[in-house]
This record gives C-alpha cells, structure tokens and sequence, in this order.
C-alpha cells in the first residue's frame, strides 16, 4: 500500500498569488477547513512546501 498524508487547508486565498491559489485547487482545497488524503509522493510534497501557510499535514498513514 502506498504512503498518504491528510492535508488540511488552514488558510485563506483571499489576496494571495494567483500561483498559490491554484496550487490549492491542484491539491483538492478549495474551502478552509477542508481535508484531504493524498498520496504521499516528490511533487505532492512540493506543493505543500510552497504554500505551508495555507495548509498543514494533519496525519502520515502507511
């Protein structure tokens, strides 16, 4: 089974960079509060690195 990690959005995008608005949207977030379980992997990671901000990694399963 592979890795997954529960991203939680903490953020709001309201006056943030059109960059990181849509980084966002790519990771499933689009409200705050909102969960996802995504698939540990390189280029999930580097999303989360670039809005850390917005978002926290709640839990690491696998």
């Amino acid at each position: 089974m592979a890795k997954t990690i529960v991203v939680k959005q903490i953020g709001s995008p309201i006056r943030r960079p059109q960059s990181q608005r849509q980084t966002l949207v790519g990771l499933g977030l689009n409200k705050m509060h909102k969960t996802r379980e995504l698939e540990d992997t390189p280029s999930i990671r580097g999303m989360i690195n670039k809005i850390p901000h917005l978002v926290e990694i709640v839990e690491e399963r696998g």
